[in-house]
Parts: C-alpha cells; sequence; structure tokens
C-alpha cells in the first residue's frame, strides 16, 4: 500500500452555548490521507478557540506532507520518526506538535482499516466501556450556567464534574465550587482547573480553600513549561495534581513523573505527536503507577483509554456541532462505549467540509 495524496485543509467550528460565552469557536486542522488500495484515513488536530490552526496547516503542508507521500502507510513508527526528525531546528512542540498529530491520528486510522479492527483492539484493548468526566464551568459562566451545565452533565450518567477557577480572588472560587458541590450533592465528585494562571504561592493559598472538599485533583497550576514550579505545588498542597495537555513528548512526561509533579498525567492525542507518542506517554506512566486521563477530543482518546491498565477518565466537552462528524460516540450512564468500527471509526459528515471550510 502506498499514500497516493494528502488533503489538508482548517474547519472553522461554532461552539454552542454555553461554551460560546469563552470561546465562539474552535478550528479543526484535517488531513485526509488516501492511498493506492482504496482507503482513506482521517487525521485532525483541534485548535481550542483558533489559535494557530492556520500556521499548523503551512507546517503540515509544507513539511510533513512530503515525507509522508509515497511512503506505506502501515509503517507508521517509521514515519513518524521521519517527521519528528525532520527539523532539528524546531523543537517537536506547538505547531509542529499539532501538524504531526494530525498526520499520525491519520496513519493509525488507515492501519485499523487494513486490519479491519478499531484501534484499541489493535493495541490490546482493556475494557470497550470509557467512564467520563463532565467538564466546562468557564470563569465568563454565571453561577445558574455553570450549575446548569454541570447538571446537564449528571443527567447524563457522569459522575464527575470539572470547573475553572479563574477568578483573580480565591474566595471567589471557593464560592464557586462550594455552590456547585451543594446543588450536586457528594455522590458527584468535582475536580477543578487552573490552567496555568497562579504561581507557586498562589496555588498553594487556594489550594489551601479548597482542600476540605475532597476533589479528584488540582488542574494545571503553573506555566506548562515550568515543570520544577509544578512539582513543588503538587508537593505542598492536599489535592493530587494533574497536568500534562500542553506537554508534547515522552521526555517532558517522564520529567513531570520523576519530578513527582502530577498523580494524573493528561496527553492530548492531537497535542502530544499523535496516537504514537501518547501510548509512549502512557505505558511510561503505567510503569510509575500513574494515572492517565486524556484532554479533550474523546471521540479519539476513548481508543487510548481502552488500551490501558493505567486508563481513568475520559474528558467529555460537548464542543461539535450535530453535522461535523457522521457519527460521535454517545455519552450513556456516565460512560462512552468505544466505537467497533475499522480505525478511530469516525468520519466528517456529508457536506461538513464544504459548510464550515476556512477560505
Amino acid at each position: 500500500m502506498k499514500v497516493t495524496g494528502i488533503d489538508s485543509f482548517v474547519l472553522r467550528i461554532p461552539t454552542p452555548r454555553l461554551m460560546a460565552l469563552e470561546f465562539p469557536e474552535h478550528r479543526l486542522v484535517v488531513a485526509m490521507i488516501y492511498t493506492d488500495e482504496g482507503l482513506t484515513g482521517l487525521g485532525y488536530s483541534l485548535a481550542f478557540g483558533g489559535g494557530g490552526a492556520e500556521a499548523i496547516q503551512v507546517y503540515l503542508e509544507t513539511r510533513l506532507k512530503p515525507l509522508v507521500l509515497g511512503e506505506d502507510p502501515l509503517f507508521v513508527a517509521r514515519l513518524w520518526e521521519r517527521m519528528y526528525r525532520a527539523d532539528r531546528g524546531i523543537k517537536r512542540q506547538g505547531v509542529a506538535a499539532y501538524a504531526l498529530s494530525a498526520l499520525d491520528i491519520g496513519l493509525w486510522d488507515l492501519v485499523g482499516k487494513a486490519a479491519g479492527l478499531p484501534l484499541y483492539k489493535l493495541w490490546g484493548a482493556v475494557t470497550d466501556r470509557i467512564p467520563a468526566y463532565g467538564s466546562g464551568g468557564w470563569p465568563k459562566y454565571s453561577l445558574d450556567d455553570l450549575i446548569g451545565e454541570a447538571k446537564r452533565y449528571v443527567g447524563m450518567g457522569c459522575r464527575y464534574y470539572k470547573m475553572k477557577i479563574h477568578n483573580p480572588d480565591p474566595r471567589v472560587n471557593r464560592q464557586r465550587v462550594e455552590a456547585v458541590r451543594e446543588a450536586l450533592g457528594d455522590e458527584i465528585r468535582l475536580m477543578v482547573d487552573v490552567n496555568q494562571k497562579l504561581d507557586v504561592l498562589g496555588n498553594i493559598r487556594q489550594a489551601r480553600l479548597l482542600e476540605d472538599l475532597d476533589l479528584v485533583w488540582y488542574e494545571e497550576p503553573v506555566l506548562a513549561d515550568d515543570l520544577a514550579a509544578c512539582a513543588e505545588v503538587a508537593q505542598r498542597i492536599g489535592i493530587p495534581v494533574a497536568t500534562g495537555e500542553n506537554n508534547y513528548t515522552r521526555f517532558e512526561f517522564r520529567d513531570l513523573i520523576e519530578r513527582r509533579a502530577a498523580r494524573y498525567l493528561m496527553p492530548d492525542v492531537c497535542r502530544a505527536n499523535g496516537f504514537t507518542e501518547t501510548l509512549r506517554i502512557a505505558h511510561l506512566a503505567a510503569a510509575h503507577q500513574v494515572a492517565v486521563t486524556p484532554h479533550v477530543v474523546h471521540e479519539l482518546s476513548v481508543h487510548v483509554v481502552g488500551a490501558l491498565e493505567n486508563g481513568f477518565l475520559v474528558e467529555f466537552i460537548d464542543w461539535t456541532p450535530p453535522d461535523l462528524f457522521a457519527e460521535m460516540p454517545r455519552c450513556e450512564d456516565g460512560h462512552f462505549r468505544i466505537p467497533d468500527r475499522p480505525g478511530h471509526g469516525m468520519a466528517l459528515a456529508p457536506g461538513a467540509e464544504r459548510r464550515y471550510r476556512v477560505g
């Protein structure tokens, strides 16, 4: 089998309310990989809030696409290494990692289709039913919005809900978390997300106001670049730390593990150099008894968690319009059943490219 063509493009995806209060749109960088045997692989990377999508697509087209054309797509690891090592002067982070991720996801989709297997079974399945946590709680939400969203996820059976704590006054954040806890009851577990907005001392102060609420985790406390600061926070607060959505390689995650900077690691398959590197990260975490709970794109992440003994939850953000994908996994009783379709099982809906394509 040979790759005969790759078509890449950017889709502008309007977000539904309530997310639109914080992010009016996301952008999807898509790579369609065609072969001489008629199989097509779909790869994509989600640029949250739209940032950098056009740069990602240009890097994919000009630097990575030529390395894959004409090659056997079943040699995924070889092609991954070729793309990863293509530009010695550019770290495999940010724009470059998003672009590589889209192609790697598309290549694995082809491998699954050629084998006639969904990816989680190809990788050695542990389970086909993945628990989810509802995610949102953005700072622009009113308290009614916040509680309403949390109850909507609970209505789908989710037993976990994550909200943001972005107010500069830590007491206000405490009040919002407490209000959600009172509205949902003690049977629903809560997580909080700082999104890199505080320094070490600010996190210590904030966490002390939340430690009695039995939170599952305290997420991304400091700048993702500062692994030492993350480790210091983890060692000085009484809530387990989760991080990793803005880390890109197994080497960064190795450092997080060795520094004991987190108990939950959150690689994003669209950022962490695709399925190939995400699985390496997850297996490294397993060797240290660290749980893996991937960031967003649950429709792809379910395959990763389904193949892991240390998989915990997938993040459920209801960000897609109903006419983007042909069929999204449905959250039922707080879980996603992994589709048994070959590959990752996702396809753009008829007309989606025409409706949402930029330019």
